[in-house]
C-alpha cells in the first residue's frame, strides 16, 4: 500500500517562502514519479513540479520556475518543495503525488498520478 504523508505549508505574505514536504511508503523508489498538485477554487488542477527519483530529474512549469525547488533526501523517502517568493497567486491546496514511471513518462508534464496526498494548505496575502 502507497502512502503519502505531507507536511508544512500555511500563511506567509507576498515575497515569503514556504516548504512542503512529502514522506512516501510503500513504494518502489528507483521507479518513482513524485510531484506537487495544487488546486485552488473555481480553477484546474495544475502540475507546480516533479521529480524522478531514479535519476532526479525534475521538471517545473514557467510559472513557478525560478521560484521553486523540488528536491529529494539522500534515502529517497522523502520529496521536498522549497517555495520562494510567493505570490497570491500561489494560493492553494497543494497535494502530494507519486506513480511508478519511467523517466520520460515522469518529466513530460502529462502524468496523470496514481497516488495522492491529504493535501496541504498554502495562503499568501498581499
Amino acid at each position: 500500500q502507497v502512502i503519502l504523508q505531507e507536511s508544512g505549508g500555511g500563511s506567509v505574505q507576498d515575497g515569503g517562502s514556504l516548504r512542503l514536504s512529502c514522506h512516501a511508503s510503500g513504494i518502489d523508489y528507483s521507479t518513482a514519479c513524485m510531484g506537487w498538485f495544487r488546486q485552488a477554487p473555481g480553477k484546474d488542477r495544475e502540475e507546480v513540479a516533479t521529480i524522478y527519483l531514479g535519476d532526479g530529474s525534475t521538471y517545473l512549469p514557467r510559472s513557478v520556475k525560478g521560484r521553486f525547488t523540488i528536491t529529494q533526501d539522500n534515502a529517497l523517502t522523502t520529496m521536498s518543495l522549497q517555495m520562494d517568493n510567493l505570490k497570491p497567486q500561489d494560493t492553494a491546496m497543494y497535494y502530494c503525488a507519486a506513480q511508478s514511471l519511467d523517466h520520460y513518462e515522469c518529466i513530460s508534464a502529462t502524468w496523470l498520478p496514481e497516488y495522492w496526498g491529504q493535501g496541504t494548505q498554502v495562503s499568501v496575502s498581499s
